[in-house]
C-alpha cells in the first residue's frame, strides 16, 4: 500500500488530501502523470496549441475548403483534359486504368476479373500512362 496525495491529482482539493492505495492503482495514477507531462511537453515543442474541437473555426475552415472561381474553373479543365486522354487510348488500357485509379481495384483483382495473367495487366497500365503523358504534352 502506497500513500498519496489527492490534492496531486484533483485540483479541487484545496488542501492536502492523503490516503493509502493499492500500489497498482498509485503506479497507474504515477504513469497517466508522466504521459500527461509528456504529452505537454511535445505539445509545446511542437506548438500545436489549437485543438480542431474548440469551436473557433479552425475546424470549420479545414473540413469545409472553399475554392475561388479560377480553381474552379482549373479543376474543371484539367478533369476534362484527363478524361479525353483517357478516351483516346484503346478500350483495354482505358478500362484498365479506369478500374485501377478510379474505383481502386488492385491489378490482382482485375486480371482475375478479365481471366488474364497480372502481368499482362500491369504492362497494359504502364503503356496506358505513357499514352497519357503523350497526350497531355501534345495537349499543351
Amino acid at each position: 500500500m502506497k500513500k498519496i496525495n489527492l490534492r496531486d491529482y484533483y485540483p479541487f482539493y484545496q488542501a492536502d488530501f492523503f490516503i493509502e492505495v493499492a500500489d497498482e492503482i498509485a503506479l497507474s495514477l504515477k504513469r497517466f502523470d508522466l504521459h500527461e507531462n509528456a504529452y505537454q511537453l511535445r505539445t509545446y515543442r511542437h506548438k500545436a496549441y489549437y485543438s480542431l474541437d474548440r469551436n473557433d473555426g479552425i475546424e470549420h475552415e479545414i473540413v469545409f475548403l472553399s475554392l475561388s472561381p479560377e480553381e474552379i474553373y482549373e479543376r474543371k479543365v484539367t478533369n476534362q483534359e484527363l478524361y479525353a486522354a483517357i478516351n483516346s487510348l484503346p478500350d483495354k488500357q482505358a478500362k484498365r486504368i479506369y478500374a485501377h485509379y478510379f474505383l481502386g481495384m488492385s491489378k490482382v483483382a482485375i486480371a482475375k476479373a478479365e481471366d488474364v495473367r497480372e502481368s499482362a495487366v500491369r504492362e497494359s497500365v504502364e503503356r496506358g500512362l505513357r499514352n497519357i503523358e503523350k497526350f497531355l504534352k501534345n495537349f499543351l
